[in-house]
């Protein structure tokens, strides 16, 4: 089990000089084909990692390999590949250089441009990185914890990061599906108060306010190699998109769709059928009295000869 807090607080602290050891950079990157909405989600990405590098969007012909050669060019050891196909399913690749790689499908994506969210934080500023009790449960939870900290954690020290804290990115492990979240760090200093005259009047003198952007991850697979090799984990509940919309143009639909169709076109003709009118002159009068006046217009030329006489 953890050791007791009293350990913790004897044990020595690691105090850093502020020496940029760490050089660990991340290739983010994304298909070509990509739609706007995605591509939005890349150039956030981009300004929330100042470790970032970036190239031009990648043909791949489906062979995923080239970003191995495009990384080891820019001497990143991570990678972040935003993969789209049929213009409409998006799907992320996070690898290290030598390996493992998890691919996600990624669902319910919100920019930073398209949320009325009133966060904000500093551009290269580094970021506190939470993961939820679920990523300790299962190992392949607990690889992808590892995985999403070395491209998503700023080094300490980069010549284009910040030196302080003030966001903090959120992984929660929910229904099977990893939930992105983005904090900006408020202090609460209303009125001039300190932090600890705050806590006296019992007011939060921190909070989290969500600046975004947000998405969902539905892991597919981790593979021991970058972008291939045997695969550790797969994921049984995974349905791809194209199995859902084959589900929901079964063979026959067609035809039942036609036929629900037509007897809803019969329905609407008999809701549209006036009602009969007790009032009417014409009932009961065929076409032919329609067009020469009916039995009235003969009575009247009889009414007429007899008062002649």
């Amino acid at each position: 089990g953890a050791p007791p807090a009293s350990e913790l607080l004897r044990s020595p602290t690691f105090t850093s000089d502020g020496t940029y050891r760490n050089k660990q950079r991340t290739l983010v990157l994304a298909s070509r084909g990509i739609t706007a909405r995605y591509r939005h989600l890349l150039d956030d990405l981009r300004r929330l990692l100042p470790h970032a590098k970036t190239d031009n969007k990648l043909d791949s012909k489906g062979d995923l390999q080239v970003v191995n050669e495009i990384a080891e060019i820019k001497s990143c050891g991570s990678i972040l590949y935003l993969e789209c196909r049929k213009h409409q399913d998006l799907y992320l690749w996070m690898s290290r250089a030598n390996g493992p790689s998890a691919k996600f499908h990624v669902v319910n994506v919100h920019t930073m441009d398209e949320l009325k969210l009133t966060g904000n934080c500093m551009k290269g500023s580094r970021p506190l990185l939470s993961f939820d009790k679920g990523f300790d449960d299962k190992p392949h939870m607990r690889m992808l914890r590892e995985l999403m900290t070395g491209i998503f954690g700023t080094p300490r020290g980069h010549p284009k990061s910040k030196p302080f804290v003030d966001r903090v990115m959120a992984f929660f492990y929910v229904d099977g599906r990893i939930w992105v979240r983005n904090y900006s760090i408020v202090e609460n200093t209303a009125g001039g108060r300190t932090h600890d005259q705050l806590e006296r009047a019992h007011v939060e003198g921190t909070s989290l306010v969500e600046m975004g952007p947000r998405f969902v991850l539905t892991p597919i697979r981790i593979f021991l190699g970058s972008f291939g090799g045997p695969t550790l984990f797969r994921n049984p509940a995974f349905v791809s998109p194209n199995a859902q919309r084959a589900a929901t143009r079964k063979r026959g639909d067609k035809y039942d769709n036609r036929i629900q169709q037509l007897v809803q076109r019969e329905a609407r003709r008999e809701l549209l059928v006036p009602a009969p009118d007790d009032l009417d002159i014409w009932k009961g009068a065929g076409p032919a009295a329609a067009r020469t006046g009916g039995t009235h217009g003969e009575d009247d030329e009889e009414d007429e000869e007899g008062g002649s006489v």
